[in-house]
């Protein structure tokens, strides 16, 4: 009876700052990509935004760009959404 308190109770409570925290990082780690992938000579999308960057190739800057920034925000939806499966009082907002 008292793991399913802690469970259904402080769990709940105690998950949402984490899944806050892990969107964040998920952020970072696009931009930390960039310069990874650079030093390291990995093939990614970092590496290709540098190259075209360089080589001045434009619709693969806008494009590389536009992926990038359409998974940071599907990731703050992915967070949201979570948001609202794990507090009931965000749900109702």
């Amino acid at each position: 009876l008292e793991k399913v308190v802690i469970y259904r109770h402080a769990l709940r409570n105690a998950l949402i700052p984490t899944v806050t925290v892990v969107g964040l990082q998920f952020g970072y780690m696009l931009a930390g990509a960039v310069l990874t992938e650079t030093v390291f000579s990995w093939p990614g999308v970092g590496r290709l935004l540098v190259e075209a960057i360089l080589f001045r190739d434009f619709p693969v800057v806008q494009s590389a760009l536009l992926i990038v920034a359409i998974m940071f925000v599907l990731v703050n939806l992915i967070v949201d959404i979570l948001y609202a499966f794990l507090d009931p009082r965000i749900r109702h907002e």
